[in-house]
């Protein structure tokens, strides 16, 4: 279910949302996998570090990708409309695109409506393989959970949603999760319209979406898989201001590193018996 049309003879680069706080020097499975998927020694990556104020972020993405063997990375400032209006040749030429944490509408009013978000989009289309940790997974999807407050129970005002990049309309995803308590929160996102799968992303976790719209899961933390397909009531549209709204039929599956879930058939699997995840994954 990707939000751009695919080129007919392609298709899409893979999708990798990703928790925030993922592993960087013990053990970076999801950073060393992003960039085996780009190519490797080949791989031509370009990290957009527009979410993040702090002035050596995308310098240090770009040293841990070059470190895990990326072949060429190059930190991209945008910090203007001005900046992303004017687009930049590389992102049609790279293998793959990170974009780093830190604040989602920093990413969607700086970026979004931009020439630099089509030319996102199209590359996603034609084959470029798009990550963003934290605020930059937030923003991947069209529907982009901006901000709101945390706690267990969806309440009616407890989320505020801005259009996001538009890589997918499949999903719609949060971040730190089980850390700062959210799940609330992408409930209530579920709640305002229940056509997406909602993905609540640990952090050091990551879903590798393909183009064909199943992903699996890869880092030490879990990811939330809430799938409203069988919603047979919701309180939603007659909620009071911080009212808990009430949600009957929701599905709820909790995946860990190896297992996978099809965004088409709503269908979970557990890592295969007998494999290692981490090598099923492509993983060191």
């Amino acid at each position: 279910m990707s939000a751009h049309r695919e080129p007919d003879d392609t298709r899409r680069g893979q999708i990798v949302p990703i928790g925030g706080a993922e592993e960087k020097l013990r053990d970076p499975a999801i950073l060393r996998r992003f960039v085996d998927l780009c190519g490797g020694r080949s791989a031509r990556i370009l990290v957009l570090p527009t979410a993040s104020q702090l002035p050596h972020t995308g310098r240090r993405y770009a040293e841990l990708l070059t470190e895990l063997g990326a072949g060429e990375v190059r930190a991209l400032a945008v910090d203007s409309r001005e900046e992303a209006d004017a687009g930049d040749a590389s992102v049609g030429e790279a293998t793959g695109v990170f974009l780093t944490g830190g604040n989602q509408l920093r990413l969607s009013t700086t970026i979004g409506g931009t020439a630099l978000a089509s030319a996102l989009r199209s590359a996603n289309a034609a084959g470029t393989h798009i990550a963003g940790t934290s605020a930059g997974a937030a923003f991947l999807c069209e529907h982009m959970i901006a901000f709101g407050r945390s706690g267990s129970i969806p309440r009616a005002d407890m989320v505020t949603l801005a259009p996001g990049l538009g890589l997918t309309n499949a999903v719609i995803i949060d971040q730190h999760f089980r850390q700062r308590d959210r799940l609330g929160r992408l409930l209530t996102a579920l709640a305002y319209n229940p056509f997406h799968v909602g993905l609540g992303l640990d952090e050091d976790a990551a879903a590798f979406i393909g183009p064909d719209d199943r992903f699996s899961v890869l880092g030490s933390g879990a990811i939330a898989v809430v799938d409203p397909s069988r919603l047979s009531h919701s309180s939603m549209s007659s909620a009071k201001r911080r009212q808990a709204v009430c949600l009957i039929g929701l599905q709820l599956h909790i995946l860990t590193e190896g297992a996978t879930f099809d965004l088409r058939s709503r269908i979970a699997e557990p890592p295969a018996a007998g494999e290692s995840p981490r090598a099923a994954a492509g993983g060191a």
